[in-house]
């Protein structure tokens, strides 16, 4: 990879953390009462994203004669099958009892909550699982 890219992740990940952070969603109480519906203040964060997104996806191959740091811009189609849709079902239940996202744990142990770990080993063992259950 060269240096331009790996700037690129680099800042690209610090900006997302920093993101979760400052948004609270590294706090799984925080989720959690989101989940519950007793505060809302996580759909902006969320409306902000899928918002920026659709933007950049939509704009970006409009504006741009080609990406920043690659050589064509791809399309990602997405394919719904049985293994898709009981991933999603785990993961949102994983999600709705710990409060906790793969991207803000990470993002959290930054900020020093070590307990986020367990959820962390949870979900590589789960990857794990259907790693070995792919073969």
């Amino acid at each position: 990879m060269a240096l331009p890219r790996m700037l690129a992740t680099l800042v690209s990940g610090a900006l997302f953390g920093f993101g979760l952070s400052v948004s609270t969603m590294i706090r799984p109480e925080v989720v959690l009462s989101f989940l519950r519906f007793q505060d809302f203040g996580l759909m902006l964060v969320m409306g902000g994203a899928v918002i920026v997104v659709l933007l950049v996806y939509k704009l970006a191959p409009r504006l741009l004669a080609r990406p920043v740091l690659g050589d064509r811009f791809h399309v990602h189609p997405s394919v719904w099958n049985r293994d898709t849709l009981i991933g999603a079902a785990l993961f949102g239940v994983g999600w709705g009892l710990c409060g906790v996202c793969p991207g803000p744990a990470i993002a959290g142990l930054g900020a020093g909550n070590w307990s986020l770990l367990w959820a962390l080993a949870g979900i590589a063992l789960g990857a794990l699982v259907q790693g070995l259950r792919a073969k």
